[in-house]
């Protein structure tokens, strides 16, 4: 898969923007780098685990359906 501007607008912005250089060393001392990849860390451990309980969530469920279900003959049954 090619990276790059596809359209025209998109060749035209990168022209635009090619020589652009953007450097604002203050920002980079107000975020610790240790703290924020440990917090992106916690977050995406607790999506994580989210997702896990989501999903035996969505399986319990399902099993108590299917044990709940009480199905009754149809006279358009064929035997």
């Amino acid at each position: 898969m090619a990276v790059g501007p596809r359209d025209y607008i998109d060749q035209l912005l990168v022209k635009k923007y090619a020589d652009e250089k953007v450097d604002n060393p203050s920002i980079a001392h107000m975020v610790d780098a240790d703290k924020m990849l440990n917090a992106m860390g916690d977050f995406s451990d607790m999506r994580k685990n989210m997702m896990l309980l989501n999903n035996k969530l969505q399986n319990f469920c399902a099993a108590l359906n299917a044990k709940s279900a009480q199905y009754r003959c149809s006279r358009f049954a064929t035997a």
